[in-house]
């Protein structure tokens, strides 16, 4: 059954490092706005501390995580084994876009892969931990990670990512802002 922890134990964070995807949900502060929940992978995920993790947030058509953290916070991480024992992991916190210009970005990023399509962290505060049986999960075997999202930054460049974030990424699907362009 499931349990609460005060921290990221060493044995959590262990199991987390062995995750090869991740789901990530946020929403905005308006009642009518639209949930979001995304899933992640390609290796975008640290615990910082036992109270502390981030991800590497990579461009992409939406910018809904980036726009609900930055009006509120709040966000949640949900790991869920799909190969071995089942468990489902929820890391709920208080989250802080970061970007390429933030003092703290540059010694950040060095814990994760260079991707030139990276176009923020994001560091979140946990303010709960816990787990939950996962006995409805089906397992699932790695094949390997997709390298489509790295081939389309790569061949749009610096410079294209710039002008696609410019474009798509402005606000949320309800108007929220989004990427700030700096």
């Amino acid at each position: 059954m499931g349990k609460r922890y005060d921290t990221l134990s060493s044995d959590l964070q262990a199991w987390i490092s062995q995750q090869k995807m991740f789901f990530v949900a946020s929403a905005p502060l308006r009642a009518d706005g639209h949930v979001n929940c995304s899933p992640k992978g390609a290796d975008t995920f640290r615990v910082l501390s036992e109270r502390e993790v981030a991800y590497l947030d990579l461009t992409g058509s939406g910018i809904e995580t980036v726009s609900h953290v930055q009006e509120n916070g709040r966000i949640v991480f949900m790991f869920c084994a799909f190969e071995g024992p089942p468990k489902i992991v929820r890391l709920h916190g208080k989250g802080e876009v970061i970007y390429p210009d933030h003092p703290n970005y540059s010694l950040l990023s060095q814990r994760f892969p260079l991707r030139l399509g990276a176009r923020a962290l994001i560091r979140v505060i946990i303010t709960r931990i816990s787990d939950s049986c996962g006995f409805g999960v089906p397992r699932f075997d790695f094949v390997g990670q997709r390298d489509t999202m790295d081939r389309w930054a790569e061949k749009k460049g610096a410079e294209g990512l710039a002008a696609y974030r410019e474009e798509k990424n402005r606000t949320s699907i309800d108007g929220i802002p989004g990427y700030k362009l700096t």
